[in-house]
């Protein structure tokens, strides 16, 4: 009995491989792989070839790169108490805080927006004497049409540039579609080093260099039209709601004036003892002190509001613009006769290893 109990106690030894056993395994897959090593060496000469062969036909790519900065409202000044004068008159004349919504971060969001990417795309630009628009030119120097060619429904698309975007097909709308989500997922980048440094910075990435720096500068353009139109939307209207009263007052006043004249006219060398014949005169005189008064405060206002409204703008200032030749980037033929060399003798090792374990297990 104590002897079959001996027999099923495992030692420690029989569980463990010792270091020596180690050494002598690892000498005996070094001597095995040593012993291919013609295999081996003509792996990594072809998977360096390979790796050249990689690198010389990729296109190089082009980076524009432009900085803005973004205007600073903050402070209101010596203008915010006019301002709220004005406003407590009944005029409001923007407060020039104009919405979060276009600061920071948040106008990074709409500079990927579909809407000013797809109108950057189809804006009219001039390239080498001709008159385009950019998704054109990306189609043409893509060569996206040599794909389309079997497709009846895009074989004869195009993007005139007079086109009204409201009109466009199905198909139109997929295809550019497809374009700006290719463009704003792979080579459009948008950062702001620090927050608290209202500088941001724009990259657009394209194999082609003319490309590159004209879609950089017309988004930029069309962001800033952008919001022009929007944020100092409500000042124009305050600006041109004081226009038009301010006309419309100075007709009357003119008018009153002239009455003044009329009524004089008509008592001139009058009985002093018909006074009721100079009220008309003295009406109009009230009408001429009432109008100029009024007049005056309007052109007050509507010069506010015109400050108001320049205060608004620009929203982007360029710092630095995209300026030919761009930065390129190649794929480096020495990396990559490194990497596919590797890749190549790695491989074989894996193949080697693999297949000997599977002769050991199967033998």
């Amino acid at each position: 009995m104590t002897d079959i109990q001996t027999n099923n106690i495992a030692t420690p030894q029989d569980d463990e491989i010792s270091l020596k056993e180690l050494i002598l395994k690892l000498k005996e897959w070094t001597n095995f792989l040593l012993g291919k090593w013609k295999l081996l060496l003509l792996a990594g000469i072809l998977g360096g070839a390979i790796g050249v062969g990689y690198a010389l036909l990729q296109k190089p790519v082009y980076t524009a790169t432009l900085t803005y900065a973004l205007e600073d409202e903050k402070s209101g000044g010596g203008l915010s108490g006019a301002m709220g004068l004005a406003s407590s008159l009944g005029f409001d004349l923007g407060s020039g805080g104009g919405g979060g919504a276009f600061a920071g971060s948040n106008l990074m969001e709409l500079m990927h927006s579909r809407s000013l990417i797809e109108k950057t795309l189809l804006a009219p630009v001039e390239i080498g004497g001709k008159t385009t628009n950019l998704v054109t030119y990306y189609i043409d120097v893509n060569e996206l049409k040599e794909g389309w060619a079997k497709k009846p429904e895009l074989a004869s698309l195009s993007f005139p540039v007079s086109a009204n975007r409201v009109g466009f097909t199905r198909v139109q709308d997929s295809v550019l579609g497809s374009i700006y989500s290719t463009i704003d997922k792979t080579q459009l980048t948008i950062t702001q080093k620090d927050k608290k440094v209202s500088i941001g910075t724009i990259e657009v990435k394209s194999e082609d260099e003319t490309f590159a720096k004209n879609f950089c500068e017309s988004l930029v353009k069309e962001v800033t039209s952008f919001y022009v139109d929007t944020k100092s939307k409500k000042a124009k209207m305050n600006v041109a709601i004081l226009e038009k009263q301010s006309d419309s007052i100075r007709a009357e006043l003119n008018a009153a004036i002239t009455g003044v004249a009329v009524a004089n006219d008509n008592t001139f060398s009058l009985n002093p003892a018909l006074n009721v014949k100079r009220s008309p005169s003295a009406q109009r005189q009230v009408d001429v002190q009432a109008n100029s008064a009024i007049l005056t405060q309007l052109v007050a206002n509507l010069e506010m509001a015109k400050v108001s409204l320049r205060k608004e703008t620009p929203l982007v200032q360029i710092i630095d613009a995209p300026i030919l030749p761009l930065k390129k980037e190649k794929v480096s033929k020495l990396k990559s006769l490194i990497l596919g060399g590797f890749l190549g003798g790695f491989l074989v090792v894996i193949g080697l290893i693999g297949n000997k374990v599977f002769k050991g297990l199967m033998g």
